[in-house]
């Protein structure tokens, strides 16, 4: 058993995987065939590989996805519209440094919050830090956030992710004050921040759901010229995986 002084000063100094792998170290006598600069590498590999863990578990955790999606699970049949080779390039998350926006489009059923979910997830896999947000729950928040005084802190937050994610987008159609809101959102994350949008509304219908021209003018300039555009198609995800009686 590790000596208690080292075994408290391990965990003083936050180094529980060490700790752990030394002690597993220490029941195998295999590794007494290793030299010290061999075992100690394999100390820290333990150590760097549970601190990513760790950090991959909080950025998941603050996300706040609406579904546990991974994009290794997607169905690429012919009928979904889904080419592999561009899901894949999202994968990566290049675009996200990149400051360059996603819409996921397609009917009611079809799979974009799964989708957006497991876009979500990859980037968490690539260290970036993101939030899901329903758009009705979010227009809510900024409501309520006028009331409280806390509505420019809650933007600095918006503005702060490296990707946020924006489901059901003008599912409902805005009122001036929600379209000013989102504008502001906007305005602070353009050319600084990715945005992914997810909705069944076609983009050419957007500009009818913004009571304002100039604002959905300025919301659609911030959004849709700068983005990859994936449409899902095919039936109902839901009817499709839902077991028959």
């Amino acid at each position: 058993m590790l000596t208690q002084p080292v075994h408290e000063q391990l965990t003083r100094l936050g180094l529980t995987g060490v700790r752990a792998a030394l002690e597993a170290q220490r029941l195998n006598t295999q590794y007494a065939e290793l030299t010290f600069e061999e075992r100690l590498g394999l100390l820290l590999d333990v150590e760097g590989t549970r601190r990513a863990d760790n950090r991959l578990r909080r950025r998941l955790q603050a996300a706040h996805f609406a579904l546990s999606a991974t994009l290794e699970d997607l169905s690429f049949s012919p009928s979904r519209g889904l080419d592999r080779r561009r899901v894949l390039e999202l994968a990566q998350a290049e675009w996200i440094p990149r400051h360059l926006n996603v819409i996921v489009l397609g009917p009611t059923g079809a799979g974009k919050t799964y989708f957006a979910c497991a876009v979500g997830q990859a980037a968490c896999r690539q260290g970036f830090s993101v939030r899901y947000e329903r758009t009705s729950r979010l227009l809510d928040a900024l409501h309520l956030a006028h009331a409280d005084g806390s509505y420019a802190k809650l933007l600095t937050s918006l503005a702060r992710l490296p990707l946020l994610i924006l489901d059901d987008w003008l599912r409902d159609p805005l009122t001036q004050a929600q379209a000013r809101d989102l504008l502001e959102i906007l305005d602070d994350r353009y050319g600084r921040a990715a945005t992914l949008i997810a909705t069944q509304i076609p983009v050419a219908d957007w500009h009818a759901r913004i009571p304002d021209p100039t604002l959905a003018d300025a919301i659609l300039d911030r959004l849709v010229h700068n983005a990859y555009r994936f449409e899902l198609k095919g039936d109902s995800m839901r009817k499709t995986n839902t077991p028959l009686p």
